[in-house]
């Protein structure tokens, strides 16, 4: 196969056309690894080999984009680019956590302190969403320790009292067993919502 056009486009990509006028996109890593820039005639193994090859930096590439928007889990990598082969993406992942793209530690970081400013989910929630996400138990719980108890029992008093506040129609017991449920799906502890409860005077 002849190469007869090199043409130098956006994204590190050259377009190669070839005596057949079959054309294809490389990145600089395959030109330049090949030579290409000065070798003007290719077997179809080779072609074959490049195309091939070219695909783990095309995968690196749209990784950096994906990474380009907010940080990252291993998990949500493998789920975005499942068509890919695993061993280009765990290839890719190594090459992240290297060049300090992808930090398991930071991500947990990131997230733990994203869902306490922004959301009103407790310890047990934040916990199993990561899970969820593939991070490590004992990593995210780790983190998840060093918070202050007090910001979860100010949740718990927000939520709580803004039950009360619009749920007039229940008994007592009826209510507190519904603000338990309800903060308990939100994934706080039931100890600390009902020790809430019972340091508070609650009219009906």
């Amino acid at each position: 196969m002849k190469i007869i056009n090199y043409k130098k486009t956006k994204s590190n990509l050259y377009e190669i056309t070839f005596d057949n006028y079959d054309k294809v996109k490389l990145y600089d890593e395959i030109i330049l690894k090949y030579n290409l820039l000065l070798t003007k005639e290719i077997n179809l193994n080779l072609h074959n080999k490049m195309i091939d090859e070219n695909k783990y930096y095309e995968l690196y590439n749209k990784a950096l984009k994906f990474l380009s928007t907010k940080m990252r889990s291993e998990k949500e990598f493998y789920k975005k680019f499942k068509d890919y082969n695993n061993n280009d993406i765990s290839r890719v992942i190594d090459k992240l956590k290297d060049e300090g793209y992808l930090n398991n530690r930071e991500y947990i970081k990131a997230y733990v302190n994203d869902a306490i400013n922004l959301k009103m989910i407790g310890y047990y929630k934040i916990k199993n969403d990561l899970i969820q996400l593939g991070l490590k138990e004992e990593e995210i719980t780790n983190y998840l320790d060093t918070i202050d108890d007090s910001i979860w029992y100010d949740k718990i008093e927000h939520l709580a009292s803004n039950m009360i506040k619009h749920n007039h129609k229940y008994s007592l017991n009826m209510l507190k067993q519904k603000i338990i449920s309800n903060l308990i799906s939100k994934g706080f502890a039931k100890e600390d919502i009902i020790d809430y409860l019972e340091n508070i005077n609650v009219s009906v």
